[in-house]
């Protein structure tokens, strides 16, 4: 159990970084924050913690492909970016999909 909440911190803190990046200082607080919800112990919280990475996912995506399209126009690579990219996706999906196991589910009830 402890690998899955410390995979979503992870997940979260590549999250802020993205944020800190664009300058979205209160996305970078929600993003910092939302580990918190690990110490209520409600069903709510769990599924608010799944919202998020899965919409963390989104995000991901999402800049994956204005990277790439961007990198595209100007004539630069965007394989090694895409890719970093991606596993980032991956990593915040996984994280997500964690929280759905049986023994996080009986803690949160």
């Amino acid at each position: 159990m402890t690998l899955r909440i410390v995979l979503f911190v992870v997940a979260a803190a590549l999250t802020a970084a993205h944020f800190l990046r664009a300058d979205s200082y209160g996305l970078v607080a929600l993003s910092v924050a939302t580990p918190l919800l690990f110490l209520y112990r409600k069903r709510w919280s769990l599924l608010l913690l799944q919202l998020a990475a899965y919409g963390a996912t989104v995000n991901w995506m999402l800049a994956i492909v204005l990277l790439v399209q961007m990198r595209q126009q100007v004539g630069r690579p965007w394989t090694t970016a895409a890719v970093i990219l991606g596993a980032v996706a991956l990593l915040t999906l996984l994280a997500g999909l964690l929280l759905n196991s049986r023994s996080l589910r009986q803690r949160y009830p």
